[in-house]
């Protein structure tokens, strides 16, 4: 079992920055994917992006040279940099664990708001 607490949503101006965090504690795999899902209001929950333990990242094709993914595997943490926010990216950022093996968690979710 796996519990994922996320923390640093809240609401910016476009152009602006945030960055969220995600503490990972319970069994940890060293073959775990970590990384971030979004859903805004209406829609399906999609990929933003994704980190493998040696930091091999995936990005959505729409957050690119924006955000920025990275992980502390001391501390089983997993951030996303997001920086020249716009307002289609106010949604729920969801952090997400998939451990290799079939399993995968899910966080409370996060909201960010970008608004003038």
């Amino acid at each position: 079992q796996v519990h994922l607490v996320e923390s640093g949503g809240g609401l910016v101006q476009p152009g602006g920055s945030l960055r969220l965090s995600c503490v990972a504690s319970g069994i940890i795999s060293r073959f775990a994917i970590m990384g971030w899902y979004r859903q805004a209001p209406g829609r399906q929950r999609e990929m933003v992006a994704t980190a493998t333990r040696v930091m091999l990242t995936n990005y959505a094709g729409s957050v690119k040279g924006r955000f920025k993914i990275s992980r502390d595997n001391a501390k089983n943490t997993v951030y996303l940099q997001m920086n020249s926010l716009e307002p289609e990216d106010t949604a729920v950022y969801y952090c997400h664990y998939n451990a290799g093996n079939g399993d995968t968690y899910w966080g409370q979710g996060t909201q960010v708001t970008v608004s003038s």
